[in-house]
């Protein structure tokens, strides 16, 4: 029996936050405002970085890089999340479900191999500054950038084609805002351990070796750091890494959670908590924290926002 003899479901149901419609309505204020700011914020670094060439360096291409792929990041699950809080049905269609897992995960692992390579371009800076840049060339930068979005939306399309092709015969109700591996697996017809197990393997792979990767890299950052004996030069050495490991610490922190120990008992309320933080909240945080401590950054972007003030006054 063929898949398309078997399933029966067309739509599903994304439970989200469920409540009260007044309740909704807060939510879809407070998630709209994030969003919004989190638009701005990105596009704000993207056009500093494109407009001041004190900012084409490779931190700040890497960085801008990043910016574009928050807005993508928060923009695959928002929209529907806020259309669903306006919705008396909140219904997704089948693909479109499966569309948005796809890009969901895709995007995040893109992300955890762009935090690497930024975190291997402060290695070079700071640990071998002589070298630095004869061997970080724009070619080298737009090769990684390349590499990192070229395994991100690759690694996860094999496992995502065979949960894609589960049967699914009702319920068809997820009790989550956005389509996630377990609530999908969970209602699948034909429940498949293997495959469950190599996306959580897959998972585990990916987000351990990226962070150790990260964290050596700063580990041998702040020995070299440690050593400069100018106080100007530690402090602001200090402060660039810094808020790449805030960043690295806010994601990281509650994907592990998701994806590296999903049997830790969490409640379904928990894990939805902990969704928002990494795809919602930490892509709002990220410009602020990239820009607050970085005085170019800051200039830069100070530039963006008086040239929007006399657009607009004209």
């Amino acid at each position: 029996m063929n898949k398309s003899e078997i399933s029966t479901v067309t739509q599903f149901v994304l439970l989200g936050f469920p409540g009260p419609w007044k309740m909704q309505i807060t939510f879809f204020s407070m998630i709209l405002l994030v969003y919004v700011l989190t638009l701005t914020g990105n596009m704000a670094i993207i056009c500093a970085v494109k407009r001041d060439h004190r900012l084409h360096t490779p931190m700040y291409m890497f960085l801008a890089n990043f910016s574009f792929l928050e807005i993508w990041y928060v923009t695959c699950t928002v929209p529907n999340m806020l259309a669903n809080f306006l919705s008396k049905t909140k219904t997704i269609s089948f693909s479109s479900c499966f569309t948005q897992f796809y890009f969901f995960f895709s995007l995040g692992t893109t992300e955890c191999f762009l935090l690497c390579v930024m975190a291997y371009d402060r290695y070079l800076a700071i640990c071998r500054p002589l070298h630095y840049p004869s061997i970080m060339t724009g070619q080298l930068c737009a090769i990684l950038v390349c590499l990192c979005w070229l395994t991100g939306f690759l690694g996860y399309s094999i496992p995502i084609f065979f949960i894609f092709q589960l049967p699914f015969c009702g319920p068809n109700i997820i009790d989550h805002f956005l389509c996630d591996v377990n609530p999908l697996m969970a209602l699948s017809c034909a429940p498949s351990p293997i495959i469950k197990h190599v996306f959580y393997s897959l998972s585990s792979i990916i987000i351990i070796l990226t962070i150790l990767y990260i964290l050596g890299s700063y580990t041998l950052v702040l020995r070299s750091v440690l050593q400069v004996p100018s106080s100007a030069g530690r402090q602001k050495a200090f402060s660039t890494c810094g808020s790449h490991l805030v960043v690295v610490s806010l994601f990281y922190g509650t994907i592990m959670v998701m994806y590296v120990t999903p049997a830790s008992g969490n409640s379904v309320a928990m894990h939805k908590i902990i969704t928002l933080i990494y795809s919602i909240v930490t892509p709002f945080l990220n410009p602020l924290i990239y820009s607050l401590r970085n005085r170019d950054m800051k200039s830069a972007l100070h530039q963006v926002l008086c040239g929007m003030r006399i657009i607009q006054s004209s």
